[in-house]
């Protein structure tokens, strides 16, 4: 019997559920290199390498069978050849922009451990979807919102959320798209570097958003009576932001955000919020001239810079904090207790902190590789975010999950009941 590899789902899957992948037709104890690859949508190449022994019954089983030392990743790490993947070409994120097509996995059993590796065994090609089927892509351009809504199956009215990514600008739809096949109806909203949006980070209106969430309030598929936010890096003190400001908001979830306004000054009707404060001498440049960002903010607690602090007791919601404890872009977790403090300070109740060792700044749907570095547009250079692979990877897994779960409780007063049919 020819070498093959059978996948669960075999043609395709949603980019964040588990892929079961087997390989047979193998000798007793063979030594094989699995080897996966995936381009991105400007064709640039991710790969992942690990080195495996099958069975004596010629199988190999990656939830029962360890990788090897010497290849991306090594022990029992079932989806190890997906998060593993790393780009080819450094400090390239692996981003989705075209939710509608999905990513291409290549997978390949090869003779050996040799490098380079032996001859070719059996090979496999499967989808990773973003879209489940039935779930509607409407883009939206009412006013000044230039935004994309997904609405799930059915008939609704489904719990509504709001998704603002960080400093790179434009309309990332990967993230609003996996958490509207569970359920939610999700407006992906852009807030400048888009179409007629503001070109860069120097000044935001909160009216703007405001005119978001009455969308949303107001749509016939979304349930009230409020909203939920979910905010990444400088989304999330945006999503603080519109808490502390706004009517109609019920649930707010952050990741590895900040609750002082950072980057850009904030305005809404006669308040005017300044940015935090930044030494730049501060900055720590590695050997491979790679930035750490991590002491750059000043501290919102002291002088001037306080001011910054969001007043997010003002809000009327709840809170989760999501924290990558290796965070190299700015301090998270200083960030989550001051402002779980802060709340209790003023009689709220305290904010949801998860906090996970070993995961960095990007902490993004399950099982997107890791970015260790990247270009960061406000600092104009290579910065490093932090992290690492194998917690990163757990801590997307279980982050998706609570996510999910605070916003079934505090939107719908129901636990997550998620199905992964496609």
């Amino acid at each position: 019997m020819a070498p093959s590899i059978r996948l669960s789902h075999a043609a395709r899957s949603l980019f964040d559920e588990p892929l079961a992948i087997t390989v047979q037709g193998l000798g007793p104890r063979q030594q094989v290199t699995l080897r996966t690859s995936l381009r991105d949508e400007a064709g640039e190449l991710f790969q992942a390498c690990a080195r495996y022994q099958a069975g004596e019954d010629g199988e190999l089983d990656l939830a029962r069978c360890p990788a090897l030392p010497g290849g991306s990743f090594s022990g029992l790490e079932p989806m190890g050849p997906l998060w593993a993947l790393q780009p080819q070409k450094p400090f390239r994120r692996l981003v989705k922009r075209d939710v509608q097509s999905p990513f291409l996995l290549q997978l390949e059993v090869l003779e050996g451990h040799e490098a380079p590796p032996g001859r070719l065994l059996a090979e496999a090609q499967h989808e990773r979807v973003f879209l489940r089927d039935g779930v509607r892509r409407v883009p939206v351009r009412e006013g000044r919102i230039r935004a994309t809504l997904f609405l799930p199956p059915g008939n609704g009215p489904f719990p509504g959320i709001i998704d603002l990514y960080g400093t790179g600008g434009g309309l990332p739809e990967y993230r609003a798209c996996l958490l509207a096949n569970y359920g939610f109806a999700v407006l992906a909203l852009a807030y400048y570097g888009y179409e007629d949006l503001p070109k860069d980070m120097k000044e935001f209106h909160l009216e703007y958003f405001e005119e978001a969430v009455n969308y949303m309030l107001q749509h016939t598929q979304v349930k009230g009576p409020g909203i939920g936010l979910l905010g990444f890096s400088k989304g999330g003190d945006l999503c603080i932001s519109m808490a502390s400001f706004l009517k109609g908001i019920a649930a707010t979830a952050l990741i590895n955000g900040s609750v002082a306004n950072v980057g850009a000054v904030l305005r809404y009707k006669d308040v005017t919020i300044p940015p935090l404060g930044v030494n730049t001498k501060r900055i720590k440049v590695n050997e491979s001239g790679i930035a750490d960002i991590i002491d750059v903010l000043n501290n919102p607690l002291e002088g001037p810079d306080r001011q910054s602090f969001i007043p997010l007791e003002k809000a009327d919601c709840r809170f989760l904090f999501i924290v990558g404890q290796d965070d190299h872009n700015w301090k998270s977790e200083f960030f989550a207790i001051e402002g779980s403090k802060r709340l209790q300070a003023h009689g709220k109740e305290k904010a949801e902190i998860v906090c996970y060792p070993g995961a960095g700044h990007y902490i993004e749907p399950p099982f997107f590789p890791m970015c260790a570095a990247s270009i960061h547009l406000l600092v104009g250079k290579h910065v490093v975010w932090g992290g690492e692979p194998k917690a990163h990877c757990k801590a997307q897994v279980d982050a998706w999950q609570q996510i999910q779960a605070f916003f079934h409780k505090h939107l719908t007063g129901k636990p997550s009941g998620t199905s992964s049919k496609l």
